[in-house]
């Protein structure tokens, strides 16, 4: 195990290390590369990834508390049941990477790209998924209480039996949606009759 406290590291490589059960705590990280690196069981606190690059690392278990991911390339990855604690993920793309048994709680997942990601009946509440790229996700019985989800692209995506009730949803194309058998409010029920035409009172 290994511990770093207030680092700054720019363009260095990680690529295939050994860097499991590790600690990093108010560090920064610019275009760093961890392309099939071992990072499992790793814990950042209050970090910052600018531009790395993660294709193909291994983030089984690790936990993130209050760290941000800005612009980072999961594809591949595997972050089976990881923990992302209020973290900021802003423009990151999670294409292919392995996200079973996640856990999302709050935090800006904005502008990120989750397109064909498997996030079913995982509570999502309070996570901001503002113009995020969730086209054929699979969102069944996901909790999505109280989410950002404003002009998401939802294209194709799973919401049967979803709980979308709180969720701000402007923008959305509901046309492309799945929802049988999802809970949504007032609002929500609204802007999906207008979406087929409708005139709501």
């Amino acid at each position: 195990m290994f511990q770093q406290i207030d680092q700054h590291y720019k363009a260095v490589s990680y690529n295939g290390r050994d860097l499991r059960d590790g600690e990093l705590i108010r560090c920064t990280f610019e275009r760093c590369t961890f392309v099939n690196a071992s990072l499992e069981e790793i814990t950042t606190s209050s970090c910052r990834f600018i531009e790395c690059d993660f294709r193909g690392a291994s983030l089984n278990a690790s936990t993130h508390m209050e760290s941000a991911f800005e612009n980072c390339h999961f594809g591949e990855a595997n972050l089976f049941v990881s923990t992302f604690n209020t973290c900021k993920m802003t423009g990151s793309d999670f294409s292919g990477a392995n996200m079973d048994g996640i856990t999302l709680v709050q935090g800006d997942w904005s502008y990120t790209n989750l397109s064909h990601t498997r996030l079913e009946k995982q509570d999502l509440r309070r996570v901001r998924f503002y113009e995020a790229d969730l086209s054929n996700a699979n969102l069944t019985k996901a909790d999505l209480r109280d989410c950002d989800l404003s002009r998401a692209a939802l294209d194709n995506a799973k919401l049967q039996g979803a709980d979308l009730r709180g969720a701000q949803m402007d923008g959305v194309n509901f046309k492309t949606l799945a929802v049988t058998g999802a809970r949504m409010d007032r609002e929500q029920a609204a802007l999906f009759l207008r979406s087929y035409g409708a005139k709501v009172d």
